[in-house]
């Protein structure tokens, strides 16, 4: 099944196919290690990871590149506050980085390259560009993106066809998004940068922030693959300056660089935009303090459909909760009937037929739609009835269910030996179907057999608990 996908050039949805017939290439925006990442940052990473994991398991190879920025204003700027070299300062990030990834079961990039390691891609660059009248240093040895000599300057923003303030050149590495102006393609070196700088034709300094992943691209790309991604905030600038460097170096001409454009919007935490100062920037060590997984972190980032705004609250953790709980008291009952005691691996699901998850897949496949995929994995899970299933059949509905969770990346909950007991397990399942079936004294004696076992068990609209008295 194709997988098709809203593209921001277009403003459509395109079926994705690799332009080489074979393997999907792609290039994913990564962090700047200035600092821990927080649940907006890991909303991209993690539907980034998605998009990649149902194009895999739909039998697509995929080339997933996905830089670090390691250099730019503020990682400078921190790691001199820090009196830290700019290595062990962005290493330390780095790490932590990887391990929140690892935590959140994102799938590791294939290349994982930083801007430091390809300055010398960068000087190259630059280089081209003004041998092409692209670009031009100014008298402190600073080197300018010239925005004239595009004219497509725009097209994926729709730039100009919004009110903005025009700039002769904009230094920063990011800046307003009604500024327009010429942006820096190398920085001249400046006290406060202290020992960070490098040597060039036009004097000494460091690439703009907005270079590196133009280098970076053809270096592990070329100059024409199949998708860029990042967050919806870095359509403009960063986006459109990628485009008009990178096609300006490009030997084919304009036209070129990403076939399609995947950006994802950000998230509110209860109704508000992050922020530091409304203590509402939240770290996946600070959910973890607050008694919460990385697994139920990732089912509410990856809840909401990818362009639309997600509202993170405590309550959609705490139901987070309650979902994976119910996903995985069904899963462990098509497992026992399907005579399975582990999980298939990830290798094992490409190419899995759905089975009774068929909609969940084809949900998923229509623009990664998953609100809607998860509605009809509750929809399957009520319908499945694992005692009535042949073990083939359970088989089946189980290996379905697992492609899904694979997609999401989702590890389930494993229910410890002495947490619930087999026995009252059992019993609670018994009393549950005799409920469902209006068998009220049936219900209410398996419910006096659990009391006598020392367990409660109360009644949702759609599942049950049980806590222990």
């Amino acid at each position: 099944m194709p997988l098709t996908l809203f593209d921001t050039m277009s403003r459509a949805q395109r079926e994705l196919t690799p332009l080489d017939g074979s393997t999907y290439r792609f290039y994913a925006c990564g962090p700047t290690v200035y600092g821990p990442a927080h649940i907006g940052n890991f909303r991209t990473f993690v539907l980034q990871d998605l998009f990649r994991r149902v194009l895999e398991l739909g039998g697509t190879p995929t080339k997933h590149v996905r830089n670090l920025t390691d250099l730019d204003d503020k990682t400078i700027r921190v790691s001199q506050e820090q009196g830290q070299t700019l290595t062990d300062f962005t290493r330390h990030w780095t790490l932590l980085f990887h391990a929140d990834c690892a935590a959140l079961h994102c799938l590791p990039p294939h290349i994982e390259p930083s801007a430091v390691e390809h300055i010398p891609h960068q000087v190259r660059m630059i280089e081209e560009l003004i041998a092409k009248g692209h670009a031009y240093a100014a008298p402190d040895g600073s080197v300018y993106f010239k925005i004239t000599s595009f004219p497509d300057y725009g097209r994926l923003s729709r730039v100009k066809e919004r009110e903005l303030k025009q700039g002769a050149s904009v230094s920063d590495d990011e800046y307003e998004k009604d500024t327009l102006g010429d942006f820096a393609l190398w920085k001249a070196r400046k006290p406060e940068d202290g020992p960070n700088f490098w040597p060039a034709p036009w004097g000494e300094g460091r690439p703009g922030w907005h270079l590196e992943c133009s280098a970076m691209i053809r270096e592990y790309l070329g100059d024409t693959f199949d998708l860029h991604s990042g967050g919806v905030d870095l359509v403009f600038p960063h986006h459109e300056n990628e485009i008009a460097q990178s096609e300006c170096c490009a030997d084919s001409g304009h036209h070129g660089f990403a076939a399609h454009w995947f950006h994802i919007t950000h998230l509110l935490v209860d109704g508000k935009k992050m922020s530091k100062s409304l203590g509402n920037l939240y770290t996946l060590a600070d959910l973890a303090a607050k008694g919460y997984t990385p697994e139920e972190v990732r089912y509410v980032l990856t809840a909401a459909h990818y362009r639309a705004q997600l509202n993170f609250t405590f309550d959609s953790l705490d139901g987070a909760r309650q979902a994976l709980a119910k996903i995985a008291r069904a899963e462990r009952a098509l497992a026992a009937r399907a005579g399975q005691d582990a999980a298939p691996s990830y290798e094992s699901l490409i190419g899995q037929d759905p089975g009774p998850f068929a909609p969940a897949w084809t949900a998923l496949n229509h623009d990664l739609n998953t609100a809607e995929t998860l509605g009809h994995v509750f929809t399957a899970l009520k319908a499945l009835k694992p005692d009535a299933l042949t073990p083939a059949e359970a088989l089946a509905a189980w290996r379905g269910l697992h492609l899904i969770l694979a997609a999401f990346g989702i590890v389930l909950p494993q229910e410890k030996a002495d947490e619930v007991p087999a026995e009252v397990r059992t019993v609670a399942e018994a009393r549950w179907a005799a409920r469902n079936a209006k068998d009220w004294a049936e219900s209410d004696r398996l419910r006096g057999e659990l009391d006598t076992l020392g367990w409660t068990m109360k009644d949702g609209r759609e599942d049950y608990t049980l806590t222990r008295k």
